[in-house]
Formats: structure tokens, C-alpha cells, sequence
């Protein structure tokens, strides 16, 4: 899912997306014991998984290059071990090689993060998921009938902000600007509800930015101190940080971040005219930088930084209920249900409580302008996939990281 979802390129990007071209093809890769371990198969009455490294590797390397993209790393752990691989180079004509330890925006995925806030202190009794939204936000259209509940699971009806004009001709025009979360929502909020609250289903930045908002309220301090002493702190997420909304930067090692076009020319489709679309395949057009586009704008839906094995700790804690008591745990991943929309390249996608379902994992996936990343674990087979990619979309309009991920997973589960 990306921080700018809504079926929509660049700033918009991705609905439950939203979950080379120059690049050398330098795929290095590390396993621990994965490699030369026998593949891994469920027991019976269990789906059968099976985890060759030398084929996930060819898969995950075959697919980044048919891609276009300058580089993209890859993540599969089960209990037999862990297979890992990376692809090309951090930056367009440069020759870092991606590494495992390079930080990157993870967009939506930080929406698993808020949502995980927000069911905390349900659990804690200081927030109902029945609560009116209105209890604490007297400003929202529909605030006496939305509940908590329905601001997890994208059904309030709230318009989507990243999708508007003014948001997306802001981030080509400033790119720099550091957003306050509450200009965010004042967008969402002014466009028309899409639908009675409970009535549909329309992945909205608005809710989960709101919901950051609303935490903030109940705790009496920034989202980000809030993060990383219920989160980060407790499950030893040491590369994972939520930035200031000043602060466009990321720490080091990192890797840039490429998107073609503009956010508002690609407003419409997420694929390039095919005539652009041509000469990126050709390599005669290259993707712009945005690496240091603040990610403010994505706010408590998208904002977020991290690496691939803290985005792994992080979504195995999510699948496995390390966050969370085993009773709301049980609740959440119950929660999930299929959208009502087709999201490719997705298997059969559902989502619940700030966590989507994508086949048999559990996690998100996340877009911003240059970076595209997938998570999921299978608490059942405790199996975990991540990838990430540093082009987002993809020239072609496929979500980099989801492609790939997705075709990892068929590899693994069989179909």
C-alpha cells in the first residue's frame, strides 16, 4: 500500500499497493543456511511451501531487470533459514552496489505502524475501535457516524488527499515543503465523502493520518516518540525511525529513490505514454531523483524509514502478535477482508485493521515517488518475504516490489 494510494502514479500512487534501466546488474546475495539446506515443506493437512534459493534468487533477479530498475533487494526467511539477494546499484549511473543495510522510504507500510498505536490503546482502554471519530475530531464530516474501527479498515468514506491536485502540484513545485498533518487532513476533508461511512470501502491516506493525529492526542506527544518507545525500542528496531516533518533525509547507507514523469502528469495512469514508455525500455530516458522529496506529505500513512531486515523483524512481530496481547492479536488478523476492488498483482488481497492479507501473509505494502516494498509473513508456515525496490512505479505502471514479491510467493507456495 503506498503512502500515496489511490490507484493514482506519483504522489497518488497505489491503491492496496497502495502494494533496470540503468542498473548493471550486480545481484550480489547472502543466505544463512538457506542455501545449502533441503526445501522447506509444510507438514501435513498444512499448504505445501517450498524455498529454493538458487531459484528465488534467478526469479527475483530475472524480475528486477525486466522491471527496469537501478536497484532492489530481497528478503525470504523460514525456520530452515534465510535466503537474501540484491540487485544493481543504489543510484542511476553510479556504482554503489544495493546492499542489505541501505535504508529506504517504506511508505504505507508505516500504516501498520499507526494502526498498531491505535489498537494498543485499545487494549489499554483508552480508545474503543466503537468511538465516534467525532469524540476527538469535531471537524470531520460524518464524525458522528465514523468510528475507529472504520478509519482502520478504509471504510469511512473520508476522500483521499494524496489523490487532489493541490497535493500533487505541491510536490512537483516544492518538493522540500515540510507538511503539518493537519494541512493533510484539511485537504481530505474538504473534498466530498465517497460514501456513507460503512457503505464501501476506499483506501484513504485521510484515515490514517487522522488516526496519527488522534494518537498524539490520547499520548500528549509526537507520533514519532510515540513510535519508538511503544515500537521501535521494544522490538529492537534500531535502522526504523519516522522522521521529523522538516527532516528529507535518510541515514546512512541509503539508496536513492526514482520515479518517471511527474506526480501530476501521471495523475491518470500509472503507465508512461508509449512513446516515453520506449525510450525508458531503450535506456534514452532516464527517471528523476527524488530522494529528497520531504516524505511529510505522506505523514502517519507513509512517512516512514527503514531497512530490509528491520522491515522483516517488523512485519514478523505484526503476523506473530509481538506487539499486541494474543486476544486483540487474534481479533486483527481476523479482522481482514477481501476489498471490494481488483488490486494487481495481489493474490486475492483483503485488509483489516491497518493490515492487509495478501495470500497467506500477513503485512502491507508501501509506495512513495521512487520506492515501492512489500512485507508479509505467514504465521502458520513462519515464513517471511520482503522486498524493496528504488523505482516507483515501474516504467510500465507495475509496482516494482509487489511484481516481485508476488512471483516469490508463487514460487514458494505453488500457482
Amino acid at each position: 500500500m503506498a503512502a500515496g494510494a489511490g490507484g493514482k502514479r506519483g504522489a497518488a500512487v497505489v491503491a492496496l499497493l497502495a502494494i533496470g534501466l540503468i542498473a548493471s546488474g550486480c545481484a550480489g546475495s547472502g543466505a544463512q543456511g538457506a542455501a545449502a539446506s533441503p526445501p522447506a515443506t509444510a507438514s501435513a493437512g498444512v499448504r505445501t511451501v517450498t524455498t529454493d534459493a538458487g531459484a528465488l534468487r534467478t526469479r527475483f533477479e530475472g524480475l528486477a531487470r525486466e522491471l527496469g530498475v537501478p536497484g532492489a533487494a530481497m528478503l525470504v526467511r523460514t525456520p530452515q533459514g534465510q535466503i537474501t539477494a540484491t540487485y544493481g546499484v543504489t543510484q542511476v549511473n553510479g556504482t554503489t552496489p544495493v546492499s542489505l543495510d541501505d535504508h529506504f522510504r517504506i511508505g504505507s507500510n508505516t500504516k501498520t505502524m499507526t494502526a498498531t498505536v491505535i489498537l494498543q490503546l485499545v487494549q489499554e482502554g483508552r480508545i474503543s475501535l466503537a468511538d465516534k471519530v467525532a469524540k476527538y475530531r469535531p471537524d470531520v464530516p460524518n464524525g458522528s457516524r465514523i468510528t475507529i474501527e472504520q478509519l482502520l479498515t478504509m471504510r469511512s468514506g473520508l476522500a483521499n488527499y494524496t489523490t487532489t491536485l493541490a497535493l500533487n502540484t505541491a510536490l512537483d513545485t516544492q518538493p522540500q515543503r515540510a507538511w503539518n498533518p493537519e494541512e493533510l487532513v484539511a485537504m481530505g476533508l474538504a473534498e466530498p465523502p465517497t460514501f456513507e461511512p460503512g457503505d464501501g470501502w476506499n483506501y484513504s491516506n485521510t484515515n490514517t493520518v487522522l488516526l496519527g493525529l488522534i494518537a498524539e492526542q490520547l499520548e500528549g506527544k509526537p507520533l514519532a516518540e510515540i513510535f519508538q518507545e511503544r515500537l521501535f525500542t521494544p522490538l529492537g528496531l534500531r535502522e526504523t525511525t519516522y522522521p521529523a516533518v522538516s527532516d528529507s533525509t535518510l541515514p546512512e547507507p541509503y539508496s536513492h529513490g526514482y520515479m518517471y514523469s511527474t506526480n501530476v502528469d501521471t495523475m491518470a495512469s500509472n503507465v508512461l505514454p508509449p512513446a516515453q514508455l520506449a525510450q525508458a525500455k531503450a535506456g534514452t530516458l532516464l527517471p528523476s531523483d527524488t530522494t529528497r522529496l520531504n516524505p511529510s506529505w505522506a505523514g502517519a500513512a507513509g512517512a516512514g524509514i527503514s531497512t530490509i531486515r528491520d522491515l522483516a523483524h517488523w512485519v514478523e512481530a505484526l503476523g506473530s502478535g509481538a506487539a499486541l496481547g494474543p486476544a486483540l492479536q487474534k481479533e486483527r488478523l481476523a479482522s481482514v477482508v477481501p476489498v471490494p476492488v481488483p488490486l494487481p498483482p495481489l493474490p486475492d488481497p483483503q485488509y483489516g485493521w491497518g493490515i492487509a492479507k495478501i495470500g497467506p501473509l500477513y503485512g502491507h505494502t508501501g509506495e512513495l515517488p521512487g520506492y515501492n516494498s512489500f512485507m508479509g509473513y505467514d504465521p502458520v508456515q513462519k515464513l517471511t518475504i520482503v522486498v524493496w525496490t528504488n523505482l516507483a512505479p515501474a516504467a510500465d505502471g507495475r509496482p516494482p516490489a509487489a511484481t516481485i514479491a508476488t512471483s516469490l510467493m508463487k514460487s514458494i507456495y505453488g500457482g
